[in-house]
């Protein structure tokens, strides 16, 4: 499930980004999207590849990785996000819910980092 008035668009120095075209209160689920869920072997595999940049951790003890499908993994990365990301590991789904509001034409951000203000440096800053 995705919501209808989210598109794809360019985003400024980022490539493309997930872009809402009416407002969203918060607290919305604006996606529910099912993942590939890879063991830590293929985990391992992909770390290698170009897809490392677009996999998330999986598991409880964070040792696989999922794929996930939907607009996922063209959400783009702010440590001020305006949404966050839930994992439903029973499901393999991943949810996006608004934590604040969200303006015609704004750029929907998740925090790499899992929780909306944590700041510390994810993996492409800290090269």
């Amino acid at each position: 499930m995705i919501l209808p008035i989210l598109h794809i668009a360019l985003s400024d120095n980022r490539g493309r980004g997930v872009f809402a075209s009416e407002p969203i209160a918060p607290g919305t689920i604006v996606e529910i999207s099912p993942v590939l869920v890879l063991g830590a072997e293929d985990r391992q595999k992909v770390e290698t590849t170009l897809l490392y940049d677009y996999i998330f951790e999986w598991g409880n003890d964070s040792k696989g990785a999922c794929v996930a499908l939907g607009y996922l993994s063209l959400y783009n990365h702010s440590y001020n996000a305006n949404c966050v990301y839930e994992m439903d590991y029973d499901a393999d789904t991943m949810r996006i819910i608004t934590v604040k509001p969200i303006t015609a034409g704004e750029e929907l951000f998740i925090n790499y980092n899992a929780e909306p203000d944590d700041e510390k440096p994810i993996w492409f800053e800290a090269k």
